[in-house]
């Protein structure tokens, strides 16, 4: 599986619920291989392993509890993930914080079903300390910017590139990905000219009113 450039997270949005999750990730896929960048989706949990099953593309959850196969009602184990075909999890999305030392078991388990792990931090300073559990990728998204008009690439390039030095001097194989307001193929450039290795939305595409024509945008730079 080749590491995806763009990552697409559903969030709850009502865009994403029912037929409608189906139909914006066959779009992500149809664009993904008639350009051959390189994405991945993650629906909600509701959908994500019917989603996984008819997609030749990564999906990932949203996220995951670091809790071994057993009693815990309610709750969605790396093992559940794994018995499906969905590739891997986001971790600490900002609007799904947890412990960090829940983060570490997570990219253990996960790491030991050969599930991809991206972490997500809101500075590059944690960042770098996240990076520590040798995760797939970690993703850099300042919540202020979440959902807004405003890119991180233009509000603050610095925490861009910095979050890249800083990851990379830990564990040179971590990728990076930034998020928080990308919404166009100039958001896009400008994080990968920043050293990013890609990017991480969700608003951008979901809510729009033609999605495959926005990730056309989106990838037009590249």
């Amino acid at each position: 599986m080749k590491a995806p450039v763009v990552v697409i997270n559903f969030k709850a949005y009502q865009e994403a619920e029912g037929d409608r999750a189906f139909r914006l990730a066959k779009a992500c896929q149809k664009v993904s291989s008639e350009s051959g960048v390189p994405m991945a989706v993650c629906p909600p949990h509701l959908w994500l392993g019917a989603i996984a099953r008819i997609l030749e593309m990564p999906v990932y959850a949203q996220s995951v509890d670091p809790l071994p196969p057993g009693p815990g009602t309610g709750f969605v184990t790396p093992s559940m993930l794994h018995s499906t075909d969905v590739a891997g999890t986001l971790v600490n999305h900002s609007e799904h914080r947890i412990p960090k030392d829940d983060i570490g078991k997570i990219v253990e388990m996960c790491s030991a079903l050969k599930l991809h792990t991206c972490i997500c931090a809101e500075t590059a300073e944690e960042a770098s300390d996240l990076a520590g559990f040798h995760p797939n990728a970690v993703a850099v998204e300042p919540p202020a910017l979440i959902g807004g008009n405003v890119s991180v690439t233009s509000a603050d390039p610095g925490i861009v590139s910095g979050t890249v030095d800083a990851v990379k001097a830990v564990d040179p194989k971590v990728l990076v990905y930034c998020g928080a307001g990308v919404k166009t193929g100039d958001d896009v450039k400008a994080s990968m000219d920043l050293g990013a290795n890609g990017v991480l939305l969700a608003s951008g595409v979901v809510k729009a009113k033609d999605p495959e024509q926005v990730l056309r945008d989106l990838i037009s730079k590249i």
